[in-house]
């Protein structure tokens, strides 16, 4: 049984106060096991925190705080500068599953078996996490319950642009740039766009629908996927660009939603431009995991609980296209 299990304990044990609780370092490790097949969330900054809630300081300054210099002169106040709190709450989440002892003792891998479907279970919850993180209403009931995601984050607080059913194109990434504010444009390089698998696909489609004999056409694709050996380049690449910003697919960004404008038919997703680093994702470290085996069913259950919750740092620095048309 892996390092990550061997701290699990019956459920016999729980009353001593310590039973099924992993320690700092097992349970860093149980988190990053977690996220390693995730998109989103392995690519947000992670605070591994030790309450359920937790406030991220944010320092700002205003704009264009400079002035013209007068010789002698007092031109001015002193700029002021702001810190302001966001609150990261986290929710606690469940994860149930069990084995037979049948399965156990017949299996090929043997006692491995427990450890390896364990990684699986581990990863499940990594991807219903993403989910989460993404969609969750905060409303309602099931698991979208849980608290609000970064969509709903963004549609409440950021700058919001309506793509009113318009397929993906170079049109709906121009207007979610120029929806930027000015001051973060300065750090385009590190911008990305996330949207969903179908949206990529259908970039991904128009894209090489465009001739490739070295036409005006054939420079501007190019452009567009950030391709830096010109049009000789694989259309699509490893990965699309737009603009020269990466368009990240993030493959649990529901591409289902019906349409909020009039007339709206079919299916709709969104496109999310902003900073990696502006999305958080707050973990509690102290993750718990029992083991408990029941012999009038002969099967070994098992219960995980963890902590977690999301917020976007800066949501002037976040520009969420919504209404974008997926193709039949």
């Amino acid at each position: 049984m892996s390092d990550i299990l061997q701290k699990v304990v019956d459920t016999t044990d729980v009353g001593a106060g310590n039973g099924g609780l992993l320690n700092a370092d097992q349970a860093n490790r149980f988190i990053d096991y977690m996220f390693d097949a995730t998109i989103l969330a392995r690519a947000a900054r992670t605070v591994r925190m030790r309450s359920n809630t937790a406030d991220i300081d944010k320092v700002g300054v205003g704009t264009r705080l400079m002035t013209v210099a007068t010789e002698a002169t007092q031109t001015g106040a002193n700029a002021a500068v702001t810190f302001t709190k966001i609150s990261l709450t986290t929710k606690k989440l469940r994860l149930d599953w069990e084995l037979s002892s049948e399965a156990l003792e017949d299996n090929i891998e043997g006692t491995d078996l427990e450890d390896h479907i364990a990684r699986l279970m581990a990863t499940q919850a990594g991807n219903d996490i993403e989910d989460l993180l993404i969609n969750g209403l905060g409303t309602g009931t099931g698991l979208m319950s849980a608290f609000k995601g970064f969509r709903a984050l963004a549609l409440e607080s950021a700058n919001v642009v309506n793509a009113g059913g318009a397929v993906i194109s170079k049109a709906v990434f121009n207007s979610a740039i120029k929806a930027m504010p000015r001051k973060y444009k300065q750090r385009r390089n590190e911008l990305k766009f996330f949207t969903g698998s179908n949206l990529v696909q259908d970039y991904l489609y128009n894209l090489t629908t465009i001739g490739s004999g070295g036409t005006p056409e054939d420079i501007a694709s190019s452009i567009l996927r950030g391709n830096p050996n010109g049009p000789a380049g694989a259309p699509g690449g490893v990965i699309p660009f737009a603009f020269g910003i990466p368009v990240v697919e993030v493959p649990l960004i529901d591409e289902t939603k019906d349409g909020d404008y009039s007339g709206a038919t079919g299916d709709h997703g969104d496109i999310h431009l902003t900073f990696a680093n502006n999305l958080v994702v707050g973990v509690k470290r102290e993750i718990q995991v029992y083991r408990e085996f029941k012999p009038k069913k002969d099967t070994i259950e098992y219960t995980m609980f963890v902590r977690t919750g999301c917020a976007i740092e800066n949501p002037e620095a976040f520009v969420v296209v919504k209404n974008v048309k997926v193709s039949a």
